[in-house]
């Protein structure tokens, strides 16, 4: 099945903390339950994160008892508010649920019964063109793959972070479709580990070469020359492109800077965030210290011992060398050029 999805009244999804020991689906009939769901990172990934509250935002509709419009926008403002309050740091969160209310704002003159459908018919729309937008972006982005390149990847940015196909390693599916011999290198992500547990078990899954390695052995790699190319998500990225994404990426795009390696990020047009000039301006969430201190539930760490978790890191746009969206690769200077496919989107 896809990362997410709507069926009979329920949102369906793969619970993203079993893998990949165990593939299981579990399902949310209220919005509060799609907030818990994206909270406990049971689904991850800004663009499925956005996914997640539309369907969220339809089932809250569709729970709502109201019977006027009045009470009805309180009921959906209510719902935003709380899916809101998951994930401070993924704009494509935001950006979904704007989305929503802004329909439900156009259509205040609809009859109610006939609005909840108009609404499901909208998040449905966004997973629809979340797909479609991967797949575009994958066939922009792998005209940077060539054949024999070795890529180096960080976290999850896969079908799995999607509804489908993915963001950067939408790119590296794209390219090995294509025929292209490439080899990708996994960082293990810590402390969640989402290229250990995720991004290996997609890569297995689709047949594509790759090896693991702890993420302090990235540098290492660059500098015997294995590597050809870095390409990565994001989960926000600011007008003059600085890129917010999963702690660690800050240092890997300095890593390749030292050691002449290209740095690409990948990610739909709707992770740019107009509204903030750099990245200084982004929310960094900061995590459950005992996500650092255990390990599949086991303590690793003295018990008591400080801990500092921030789940994203900031890389400065001169690491960048261009962003790849579904609208084209965006280079420098990036505020000039961003503004320019931003608008044209």
């Amino acid at each position: 099945m896809k990362t997410i999805e709507w069926k009979d009244g329920k949102v369906f999804l793969i619970d993203q903390r079993k893998l990949p020991l165990k593939y299981k689906i579990i399902n949310c009939s209220t919005y509060q339950e799609v907030a818990e769901a994206i909270k406990k990172m049971k689904i991850r990934g800004a663009p499925a994160i956005g996914v997640a509250a539309a369907f969220g935002i339809a089932l809250a509709a569709y729970s709502s008892k109201a019977s006027t419009y009045g009470e009805f926008i309180q009921d959906m403002e209510k719902a935003k508010n709380y899916l809101a309050l998951t994930r401070p740091t993924a704009v494509n969160l935001f950006w979904a649920l704007e989305r929503m209310m802004n329909l439900i704002n156009i259509k205040k003159d609809v009859d109610l019964f006939k609005l909840k459908d108009i609404i499901l018919q909208e998040a449905e729309n966004i997973a629809r063109e979340d797909i479609e937008i991967n797949k575009a972006m994958g066939e922009q982005g792998s005209s940077l793959i060539k054949d024999g390149d070795s890529i180096l990847t960080h976290c999850n940015a896969g079908a799995l972070a999607t509804v489908d196909h993915g963001t950067a390693l939408g790119v590296i599916r794209t390219a090995f479709k294509e025929g292209k011999k490439i080899h990708v290198y996994v960082d293990e992500t810590r402390p969640v580990l989402q290229g250990a547990r995720l991004t290996a078990w997609e890569l297995t899954q689709k047949k594509i070469p790759f090896t693991l390695i702890t993420d302090n052995m990235a540098g290492f790699l660059m500098y015997q020359k294995k590597v050809n190319l870095i390409i990565v998500g994001a989960d926000r990225i600011a007008r003059n492109g600085d890129v917010v994404n999963k702690i660690g990426t800050y240092s890997l795009s300095v890593l390749a800077r030292e050691n002449k390696v290209p740095f690409y990020v990948a990610a739909p047009i709707s992770t740019i965030d107009m509204s903030l000039k750099s990245g200084e301006e982004i929310p960094i969430e900061e995590r459950d210290p005992k996500e650092v201190t255990h390990i599949s539930g086991k303590q690793i760490a003295p018990a008591g011992v400080k801990v500092f978790n921030p789940a994203f890191d900031i890389t400065p746009n001169g690491y960048v060398e261009a962003i790849i969206t579904e609208k084209g690769i965006i280079r420098k200077p990036f505020e000039k050029n961003i503004k320019l496919v931003v608008n044209t989107a």
